[in-house]
């Protein structure tokens, strides 16, 4: 079995990569496949938290924008990700795995309330742990709930699943001239305004000398190959 280069990592997902073919909701399909992958990695010996977003249910920013309260929104988008946290629990547990959620937001009687201590534990129990309702207030995105609770929980890496396979300097999906960009700081990703995570979510994970890498989970056995050291997708730092 090969050494990983990392052993305590947190995930982030989007809620749209649930939908598979879809175009609302969750693809059973989809669901397990990344199980399986989480499994792979966590049987190799690493420690998995996961935090995945709403946007395949709700979106409370975008119906803010239609004139709704942005809170009463964002709070109806932080339950978008209790569901989503509840169906991976699922997909995990019909696979064997052990599995926690735990909510920045009190919901006792489907899941744990998030408490730091308690989530370390979990994971050094050989636990995935699942992080639901974000940082728990409105205002902030998924991606910042992902970087604060990665630097809570002292994850080694902060990994960044998305439909392109890194960081490239225009969308690659309308320019074929699209260079992709294997190593930056997080100086670098907030000046060029390189919009792959929010703003806040790089600032805390620059502050906190965190890593993120960006890379396509559409790839078999990616998460298990970023473990153990191969440099795929996009490296963002915080050295020069």
């Amino acid at each position: 079995m090969s050494e990983l280069a990392h052993r305590r990592i947190l995930l982030k997902l989007s809620g749209e990569a649930l939908m598979g073919d879809e175009d609302y909701g969750i693809d059973p399909k989809v669901l397990t496949r990344i199980a399986r992958e989480v499994i792979e990695a966590r049987e190799a010996g690493a420690e998995i938290a996961l935090v995945i977003g709403g946007g395949n249910i709700f979106r409370g920013a975008g119906l803010a924008a239609s004139g709704m309260d942005r809170v009463t929104g964002d709070h109806m988008g932080m339950l978008a990700t209790v569901i989503n946290a509840l169906a991976m629990q699922d997909a995990l547990e019909k696979l064997g795995a052990k599995c926690r959620v735990m909510s920045a937001i009190k919901i006792n009687d489907v899941c744990e309330d998030y408490i730091r201590r308690r989530a370390v534990r979990h994971l050094e129990k050989g636990r995935i742990t699942i992080f639901a309702a974000g940082t728990g207030n409105p205002f902030f995105t998924t991606d910042s709930g992902a970087a604060l609770r990665a630097i809570e929980i002292g994850a080694d890496l902060l990994l960044k699943a998305t439909k392109v396979d890194g960081v490239y300097d225009k969308d690659p999906n309308k320019h074929a001239d699209a260079i992709k960009l294997e190593n930056l700081t997080y100086d670098e990703v907030i000046a060029r305004d390189l919009q792959v995570m929010d703003t806040a979510a790089f600032a805390l994970c620059r502050d906190a000398g965190l890593p993120l890498r960006i890379f396509d989970m559409a790839q078999p056995g990616v998460l298990l190959r970023i473990l153990r050291g191969e440099p795929l997708g996009t490296l963002v730092h915080g050295r020069g």
